[in-house]
């Protein structure tokens, strides 16, 4: 029999671990004692799995609410800084930086352009940050929480302004490109309608002006994606078109085959209000090639089509 012994505990030779308390012997365990069984592995298993497979949708759901309430929060953001920016500037919003080319010899570009070309005249600015930055500080309230990924420079380029000039490519005049459209001061071409939609001049723009100030992307047939779906905002069957030097990333479908996809989008108005629609409910918008936005790009060609909620024409 070999054993050791201390004021309080005893080995014996089958292992067994004691400890005296008030005199009396109590077992604690067995060192030698049986592992899991493999029964009782694949039910630990089986329940972490179905636990896995409960938290894992509702996690995600969580996540994607909370990036619909920022999108939102982002837009009203927006329609607060123009309608601050109104009355310092008589009752007009900021001129539209979506152009192309300088003093009559101009024409529209992509409406999500947060950097533009260059100014179409000396009292004009390229960059949109140039009149908002004194009611936007932050440029994560231009963009979308929910596109694959920020732009790299979004930051740098929104407190730039008008010097903005991309560190990866030669010293120039860099374009940038976001993931909201900016309607304000903005024309393009509405082919069902054979009209032009008007963005609001100011808050008080009368009838013939739209109310939209500001949604999501959600277009078609861009010249990075031809003939497919593409929107700021993740929708089934969606994969990754990367950023550019001069525009963010986007959700595109692989198979552009398909009908038209359903998700939520965002739209802010002048009266500071921000909705939520589906791509059932809008009408198509043709960037134009002439000023008065009555000269669509031809199909096929250019930044394709962009979609706006159908209140936005009321």
């Amino acid at each position: 029999m070999r054993s050791m012994s201390t004021k309080n505990v005893v080995w014996t030779r089958s292992e067994e671990i004691e400890i005296r308390v008030r005199g009396r012997m109590t077992k604690v365990g067995d060192v030698n004692s049986r592992g899991f069984t493999l029964i009782e592995l694949l039910v630990v298993i089986s329940i972490s799995t179905v636990l896995m497979a409960i938290l894992v949708p509702a996690l995600s759901k969580v996540r994607h609410q909370a990036r619909s309430m920022k999108g939102m929060n982002n837009q009203k953001q927006i329609t607060s800084a123009l309608n601050l920016f109104a009355p310092d500037n008589n009752e007009r919003y900021p001129e539209s930086v979506a152009t192309v080319g300088v003093d009559r010899n101009w024409n529209w570009s992509d409406p999500t352009k947060l950097i533009g070309d260059k100014s179409r005249s000396p009292g004009l600015h390229r960059a949109m940050s140039e009149y908002l930055r004194a009611y936007i500080p932050d440029a994560d309230n231009m963009y979308c929480p929910s596109a694959p990924h920020k732009y790299k420079y979004l930051q740098q380029a929104w407190d730039a302004g008008d010097d903005w000039d991309n560190p990866d490519t030669a010293p120039t005049s860099d374009r940038m490109g976001g993931t909201y459209c900016l309607y304000w001061n903005y024309r393009g071409f509405l082919p069902e309608r054979n009209s032009v939609f008007r963005g609001p001049q100011g808050p008080a723009s009368g009838g013939r002006y739209s109310k939209l100030l500001v949604t999501d992307y959600f277009g078609y047939d861009h010249w990075r994606t031809p003939w497919a779906f593409g929107s700021c905002e993740p929708f089934r069957g969606a994969g990754v078109t990367p950023e550019t030097w001069l525009l963010s990333a986007y959700w595109s479908r692989t198979n552009p085959a398909e009908s038209t996809p359903e998700f939520k989008l965002r739209a802010g108005y002048t009266d500071g209000h921000v909705e939520t629609y589906s791509p059932s409910d809008v009408v198509p918008m043709k960037v134009s090639l002439s000023p008065d936005g009555t000269a669509p790009y031809p199909d096929g060609v250019g930044p394709g089509t962009f979609f706006l909620p159908r209140n936005a024409l009321h």
